[in-house]
């Protein structure tokens, strides 16, 4: 029994040695050199080098390139820091899960977005969201470029990406599945595609900052890459989706923007055999460190609504 305390107290503390590790190589790669994270840590710089010489021998590769001049990340250390960060997220989860009572949310978010994204989806959500947390309000800021999180003093980003920033902490709150779309004026007069090959013979609605020129599909576990364009591309999609159903042309449009536009006949979903490429919608924040009470309640929040909506995880038929 004494035998079975020592080595679970062992095993305890190699778990927070990796954890504090962990935070040492985040905190260098945020501040580009060991004398930097030392200090910010109140650390020596030798306990600094330490730790990491530590953590890469349990993960079994070199995370830095250092030089007399300036840190760079290898190609593991450029794998391993957002997973760093994703557990650092989670130990903090862990301790503020038994948080006082006073640590309610409250204050203001500020939070940013797409303005379609925010139109057809976070506005009812976040609606449900003060109505629960009385104490709380938020401030959008919707565009349609990335937004420096720390400039603009941003508290969180909402992103639908399969390219993080590893600078940045990502929670996934769902996939964001697309389909196929077009009205019925333009198919009757220009037919319907059978394939996805056949959109190349169709104009096609393009996205500025994705699938521009090429969309992407899966059909029996095969890739499916076909080129694309036509007369209309944009940074927004709500306005392609809106181009769509005057006649447009065919657009790729996220299932949660067309599912109502589907479900009212203005639109039709095409290439049922086909399944446009995944996306991810994460909850995007610059730091872990003294995370508000407002921020942590928005992302379970966020993730508890959409588990629950069949408009993000149900691809349309």
């Amino acid at each position: 029994m004494q035998k079975s305390i020592e080595s679970s107290i062992k095993c305890i503390g190699e778990a927070m040695d990796r954890l504090i590790a962990m935070q040492v190589f985040v905190e260098v790669a945020d501040q580009g050199s060991l004398t930097a994270a030392a200090d910010k840590l109140d650390m020596s710089r030798a306990m600094v080098s330490r730790y990491l010489a530590e953590l890469e021998e349990w993960i079994g590769a070199r995370l830095l390139h250092r030089t007399t001049r300036k840190l760079s990340l290898t190609s593991a250390g450029s794998d391993t820091l957002p997973r760093c960060r994703q557990m650092l997220e989670m130990a903090g989860d862990i301790q503020s899960s038994a948080a006082a009572p006073e640590n309610a949310p409250h204050g203001t978010l500020r939070l940013t977005c797409s303005m379609s994204l925010g139109q057809t989806c976070l506005a009812p959500l976040l609606t449900k969201f003060l109505k629960r947390y009385p104490g709380t309000a938020v401030d959008m800021l919707m565009v349609d470029r990335t937004v420096n999180l720390v400039e603009e003093r941003i508290d969180l980003a909402i992103r639908i990406t399969n390219a993080l920033d590893p600078n940045l902490i990502a929670r996934k709150l769902a996939v964001c599945r697309s389909v196929v779309v077009a009205a019925p004026v333009y198919l009757e007069e220009h037919g319907t595609p059978k394939t996805a090959e056949d959109l190349a013979l169709h104009n096609c609605l393009t996205y500025s900052y994705f699938g521009k020129s090429l969309w992407e599909f899966e059909k029996d576990g095969a890739p499916v890459a076909v080129p694309v364009g036509g007369n209309m591309s944009a940074n927004e999609s709500s306005v392609l989706l809106e181009a769509a159903v005057c006649g447009a042309g065919i657009a790729l449009q996220p299932v949660h923007a067309a599912s109502g536009l589907l479900h009212s006949g203005k639109l039709r979903a095409l290439l049922s055999e086909y399944r446009p490429r995944e996306m991810c919608i994460y909850g995007v924040y610059a730091s872990r460190r003294q995370m508000p009470a407002i921020l942590r309640a928005m992302l379970d929040f966020l993730v508890e609504e959409f588990s629950t909506s069949p408009d993000w995880e149900t691809p349309v038929k």
